[in-house]
């Protein structure tokens, strides 16, 4: 059983496969009113664009949206503005019914110049805080 697993894991480091680069990329999110600011870390390599997209599980049938941000290999942070500004229209912000806090969870979908997926983070947070 060790012998299998050892040989798994050797398999997948030598491929370099996106479940690894999965496992290594993640994000955290702070509230600058309704739009998020992204702390970003372990972006795979190669990614182009973020796809980001927002569901409130506290009523998980409504759909946010998101959008798509392009990224610059290195960039750590995306701005306050920046989902806002490239949705054009297709994000709406967190909006809980006045007195409610609800947990809103963004899943970021690092995708390659193809537009293929190579990586994926999920992050929530309440709102409002």
């Amino acid at each position: 059983m060790k012998k299998l697993i050892i040989l798994a894991a050797m398999g997948l480091a030598a491929s370099g496969t996106t479940a690894l680069a999965q496992a290594k990329f993640g994000a955290n999110l702070r509230w600058c009113g309704s739009s998020p600011e992204f702390k970003l870390s372990g972006v795979p390599k190669g990614t182009a664009t973020l796809d980001f997209n927002m569901v409130d599980l506290d009523v998980p049938g409504y759909r946010h949206g998101g959008a798509k941000v392009p990224y610059q290999a290195g960039r750590n942070t995306i701005d306050c503005s920046a989902v806002s500004a490239a949705a054009l229209g297709g994000y709406n912000g967190p909006s809980p019914p006045a007195g409610q806090v609800h947990t809103y969870q963004w899943t970021i979908k690092a995708l390659d110049a193809n537009g293929g997926v190579i990586g994926q983070a999920v992050t929530q947070r309440r709102f409002p805080e």
